[in-house]
This record gives structure tokens, C-alpha cells and sequence, in this order.
């Protein structure tokens, strides 16, 4: 079995937690997009009634949209029941590293904005310690790019800037660049975060720490449900 299918398997599992009447938020990338079908089907049958979401990007607003999914806003919405969303990393305390598709920062604020965040990832996923596969996204602006780059690198990262497929510079939704930093294996994650927030220029980065209550993981073993005692919100 491939991986597309386990990334499927895990989102279907992760609508079992969505119940009708929520306002959810809608995660960005190959794993959401599952999500977000499903979740038009559960919508269409009837399984389902009375959901709004909040999108975390342009992307998927659109397939929101094309699917007859209701959006809403964090205007209207300030506090959302659920969460949904995948993640490109996910290390055994729940922590992540999200941002491969270019969303963390809107990704991380309805995650914020939400009772539960729930990942759904497939196995492939999983690592030991963050930093082990991806590199860290990190979100700047324009004009701080130098001094960004400057200081990731004095921090033990390879900033590379991130490029769409015609090479040119890939800009977020909120207009700003993303600086892929290859960090290795990142022995404190928390301390890495603190010290990127202090970096002026820096808008996000993709690591969610505390964050996830949920994990839903898929694999050729079955699906596993990792909750987190410890995260800051359940």
C-alpha cells in the first residue's frame, strides 16, 4: 500500500472526531485534501450538518469551495471546536515540523484558535526527533531577509530560500518569503523556537510545539491515535 492511501485512511479516521454544528479548521496539503473530500461526502449524505470551516490558506478555500464545503472566518469564528491538519514531522511528545506547503502561518493561528487540533499524518511521518527528514520553514519578510538569513545561520541552520517551479521566490499567502533551514536533528526544539521568535523579520516558523492533542496515524499495520497528556490544550 502506498502512501497516498495511508494519508487517506488517517484523515477519514480524523473526521470521526468532527460532529455537527462545529466551526473547524481546514488544514492545507495532500493529507487535508482527503480530509476535505471526505468531509463533503459526510456533508452530502447527510452524515454531517451545520459545519463552517476556516481555511489555512487560498488552496484550500478553493477546493473548499469547489467541494460546497462553508467557509467562515476567525472574524466570526474566534474559537473554533476543531482542528484538522497534517503535519511533516511528528516526534513521540507530538511535537511537529509543518510547512513544507507553505502554510504555517495561518496553519498555526487556527490552531491556536481551535479546542483540539487533531493530526493526521501517515506513518512515514513519525520520527524520533524533530529535524531527523525535513527542514524548518521559517516565514520572513521581505526586507529582513539578510539579517534572517544572518541569524538562522549563527543558530546551526542552512537557510535556503524557497522557490516556486519557475524558480522564482515562493511567496505565502501573506505576501512574505519562506527560508527552508536545514537544522539536522534538533536537540531542543523549544529553545530553536524562542530563539528563531526573537529574530526580527521572522513572521512563523513551522515548529508546533504543544500544540497537537491528537495524532491519527496510518500505516500498514492499521491506524494508531497518539494523544498527547501534556499538550496545552486537549
Amino acid at each position: 500500500m502506498d502512501d497516498h492511501l495511508y494519508r487517506r485512511r488517517a484523515a477519514e479516521r480524523a473526521l470521526d472526531y468532527v460532529e455537527s454544528g462545529m466551526a473547524i479548521g481546514l488544514g492545507t496539503g495532500s493529507t487535508a485534501s482527503f480530509m476535505l473530500r471526505g468531509l463533503a461526502a459526510r456533508l452530502s449524505d447527510g452524515r454531517l450538518q451545520r459545519i463552517v470551516g476556516v481555511p489555512t490558506s487560498e488552496q484550500t478555500a478553493a477546493l473548499a469551495r469547489e467541494l460546497g464545503i462553508p467557509l467562515t472566518t476567525l472574524d466570526r469564528h474566534p474559537s473554533l471546536d476543531l482542528a484538522l491538519d497534517g503535519a511533516d514531522e511528528i516526534d513521540p511528545h507530538l511535537r511537529l515540523i509543518k510547512g513544507l506547503g507553505g502554510a504555517m502561518l495561518r496553519e498555526k493561528i487556527v490552531a491556536a484558535s481551535a479546542a483540539r487540533f487533531v493530526v493526521m499524518a501517515s506513518v512515514s511521518k513519525r520520527v524520533e526527533r524533530l529535524g531527523e527528514r525535513s527542514p524548518l520553514p521559517v516565514e520572513v519578510v521581505t526586507f529582513g531577509m539578510p539579517l534572517c538569513m544572518r541569524r538562522l545561520a549563527a543558530l546551526g541552520g542552512e537557510p535556503v530560500l524557497r522557490c516556486d517551479h519557475s524558480g522564482a521566490p515562493f511567496v505565502t499567502d501573506e505576501g512574505n518569503l519562506i527560508l527552508d533551514c536545514h537544522f539536522g536533528v534538533i536537540a531542543d526544539p523549544e529553545a530553536l523556537a524562542a530563539a528563531i521568535c526573537a529574530i526580527p523579520g521572522v513572521v512563523a516558523h513551522g515548529l508546533f510545539l504543544g500544540m497537537a492533542s491528537l495524532a491519527v496515524i496510518a500505516g500498514p499495520d492499521g491506524i494508531v491515535e497518539l494523544e498527547c497528556p501534556d499538550a496545552s490544550r486537549r
